[in-house]
């Protein structure tokens, strides 16, 4: 095995990893945490979020970006953690909270999309391909496995906070 194929096995393994974490908090929420508005994010909103850029960034480049077809666009923060409001758009804040069932849908898709594109992306190119990135394309893969370990680490705090233990810690499948 080349030095290329060892790093794209690694980043397969951590991606499908992270996911897999990522599956047991969607799986351990009940339904009173998952639309609960007392944090300022809602557990709903948190994990959209995470897959929202797990999907993006399995896309070459934001050229390419094609978003999920369950994707709520029509609002002002379509990857569902509001910023400020843009004083001027009628558009909502933030989209409709999304269901258990359609995060589900969401991240087997994400699940689906991660050997093909490893296997397919120059992972040597020194651009990332987003323009908020000036990093290579393989760095970017480590920052978005990384962003997805963030949020999830979030999901497990909400979580222990409502009284369940934490997340099973998983180092590589």
């Amino acid at each position: 095995m080349n030095q290329m194929d060892t790093i794209r096995t690694a980043l397969k393994s951590q991606y499908h990893t992270s996911l897999a974490m990522f599956q047991e908090a969607l799986e351990r929420c009940d339904e009173s945490l998952w639309f609960d508005t007392k944090a300022v994010n809602a557990y709903w909103q948190v994990a959209y979020h995470a897959l929202f850029y797990v999907h993006m960034y399995l896309q070459p480049d934001l050229k390419s970006f094609q978003a999920w077809e369950g994707h709520q666009k029509d609002v002002q923060y379509a990857n569902g953690i509001a910023g400020t409001p843009k004083k001027d758009s009628p558009l909502p804040l933030l989209p409709t909270p999304y269901t258990k069932a359609q995060v589900q849908a969401f991240l087997d898709t994400c699940q689906s999309m991660v050997d093909p594109f490893i296997d397919s992306v120059d992972l040597a190119n020194p651009k990332s391909g987003f323009p908020w990135y000036s990093c290579s394309k393989l760095e970017h893969q480590i920052i978005s496995i990384r962003h997805l370990q963030h949020h999830t680490a979030q999901l497990g705090d909400k979580l222990r906070n409502a009284g369940s233990t934490g997340l099973e810690w998983q180092g590589h499948l």
